[in-house]
């Protein structure tokens, strides 16, 4: 399969596009990559917040052995 002259210009033109130095959609790739390289980053702050929450949490569920007893003497 031989590439014609436009499908060789259509490459061209799109790695331009993608690849170029100071193209729009070059940038947008970049802020992209540094979208998701922040959203990760907010992902895992979000665990180490969740589990120091669960350090802090009070137990406040009673004890079983004191329930226990108050119901057999009544």
């Amino acid at each position: 399969m031989a590439l014609g002259p436009w499908q060789i210009a259509i490459v061209l033109v799109l790695v331009v596009l993608l690849f170029g130095g100071k193209g729009k959609i070059s940038s947008i790739m970049g802020d992209m990559g540094k979208g998701i390289t922040s959203f990760k980053k907010g992902l895992k702050d979000e665990v180490k917040d969740a589990k120091d929450a669960a350090d802090e949490a009070l137990d406040v569920t009673p004890p079983k052995a004191t329930s226990q007893k108050k119901k057999d003497k009544s």
